[in-house]
């Protein structure tokens, strides 16, 4: 990131606010000035950051339900591989209009409010789906999937802003982690459980009963975390935690500006870059997701269980990985030097992914996949809080929209081009492609240039990808014969 941007003891960022690390020192120096307003930290926030981790999990196990099974979905319904592809890539392209309105809708409305709405529409959602477990329904499956889609729009931005408003200065990293733990592991169950629910029969009317069965359990336990955020979630603590919350609690609703807050944001170079890098580095995790069957199935045919243990071991791997980085943050509050180091092994991991899948050793596999989640995946938390840090004092919903609205367009884009190039070509070519974006966003992650220079090098070697793939591929498949395994 560029120096002049970078919060160290201090500094003014480029949209002439404090950094919340700074924020946060100066609390120490309050009560020289006047006397601090009281602070107390509440043992149920634990209860609201892990009541809401359960609805994101419940969430976002829905995301990857049908990919991860790409193949019966695709026997079941009689719709092609692209198809399917949609009923993950729905999250993504649904969350893009919809995050402004919902980050305003946080700010004037509060934390209960939205929590109250997402876990509704996640219910609503999963019952749709109880009444599509037929052949000729797709489009009322895909309804379901749209709602839950939707409900995804009021989760992502919230583990920031539980974070800061409920617990201490030194806990808001792991609070986030917490959150994002959450969605993480309801992708890996999402990556256990379909296999297993719904195996590969021949036979339609018993694929449809493991479908009923698979899609009525989620309905169960929507409904009983719905029924928990009615009775449970409280909107914030009755005594702030910090000085810096006590401060923010002062500032009217009426007087704070959405548009002007996105427009200071847009002008902080630090922050664009960060949308930037989180978005290919993330994008590039839900492309992999989501095709992950069809990679998986190609090398290993018959192996959709092992497809989602694989899928598994990514994801419980990036939560290790999360939970060790908001715990490292907490100490040491060093966010760029974490976020270029997992951001570089996370390009290291994808390069010895796409290597060793077509080796034709499963528990090769396995170790590669691990290697990949637990930086990739572990990086996401890395990103809500170096944004926080970065732009603090503006609203957490807004700046963590901000990246997931970057994650969900680059998200898309990968996952349609590494389909299309995986057709075209192999799924090495595929994961290749990959790789090249994850190069260029640790580039930019570690750069201390102008960022013009940085986005002017990538515009211009962008445009050069495909004659790039080609000449690399036609090399591949020369030296490939040449392999020893």
């Amino acid at each position: 990131m560029c120096d002049e941007s970078k919060p160290v003891d201090g500094e003014v960022n480029d949209n002439k606010y404090f950094s919340k690390t700074a924020a946060t020192d100066a609390e120490v120096t309050f009560e020289h000035r006047s006397a601090p307003p009281e602070t107390r930290l509440y043992k149920k926030r634990w209860v609201i950051v892990f009541l809401f981790s359960l609805y994101s999990l419940c969430n976002s196990y829905q995301w990857i339900q049908y990919g991860i099974i790409n193949n019966i979905f695709m026997r079941f319904y009689g719709v092609d591989s692209f198809t399917i592809d949609w009923m993950s890539m729905i999250y993504m392209l649904t969350y893009i209009p919809l995050i402004f309105p919902v980050a305003l809708l946080l700010d004037k409305k509060g934390l209960r409010v939205i929590a109250l709405v997402a876990a509704a529409l996640n219910c609503t959602g999963t019952w749709i789906k109880v009444a599509s477990a037929r052949p000729d329904l797709f489009p009322v499956t895909f309804l379901g999937q749209f709602t839950c889609s939707v409900a995804q729009v009021f989760i992502l931005g919230m583990p920031s802003r539980i974070a800061s408003v409920w617990f201490g200065s030194e806990e808001v990293s792991t609070a986030c982690s917490i959150g994002v733990f959450g969605n993480q592991l309801g992708i890996a169950i999402g990556f256990l459980v379909p296999p297993i629910l719904v195996p590969n029969v021949d036979d339609l009317d018993e694929l449809a009963a493991h479908i009923r069965v698979m899609f009525y359990i989620t309905a169960g336990v929507a409904t009983f975390l719905f029924v928990l955020v009615v009775i449970v979630f409280q909107e914030r603590p009755d005594i702030p935690p910090t000085h810096a919350q006590a401060a923010a609690r002062r500032i009217s609703p009426e007087n704070y500006s959405y548009t002007a807050s996105i427009h200071r944001l847009l002008r902080n170079k630090a922050f664009i870059l960060l949308v930037i890098t989180y978005g290919l580095n993330v994008g590039c995790f839900y492309a992999v997701s989501t095709l992950l069957n069809r990679m998986i199935i190609e090398h290993y045919p018959g192996e959709e269980v092992n497809a989602g243990r694989i899928g598994l071991t990514i994801v419980i791997a990036g939560m290790v990985g999360s939970l060790i980085c908001g715990i490292w943050l907490d100490r040491s509050k060093t966010y760029k030097q974490t976020t270029l180091a997992v951001y570089l092994m996370s390009l290291v991991g994808m390069v010895l992914y796409a290597f060793t899948l077509d080796l034709g050793h499963l528990w090769v596999v396995f170790i590669t996949a691990g290697t990949l989640g637990f930086f990739m995946t572990g990086y996401l938390p890395l990103g809500f809080e170096f944004a926080v840090e970065l732009t603090f004092p503006e609203s957490e919903g807004t700046s963590s929209g901000l990246l997931n609205c970057s994650a969900q367009v680059f998200g898309i884009i990968f996952t349609i081009c590494q389909g299309k190039i995986m057709d075209s070509f192999n799924t090495l070519a595929g994961n290749l492609f990959l790789c090249a974006f994850l190069l260029i966003g640790t580039i930019i992650t570690g750069a201390d240039c102008s960022i013009l220079i940085y986005l002017g090098i990538c515009s211009s070697l962008i445009p050069q990808c495909p004659l790039m793939f080609q000449l690399m591929f036609k090399l591949l498949n020369t030296e490939k014969k040449h392999w020893v395994v």
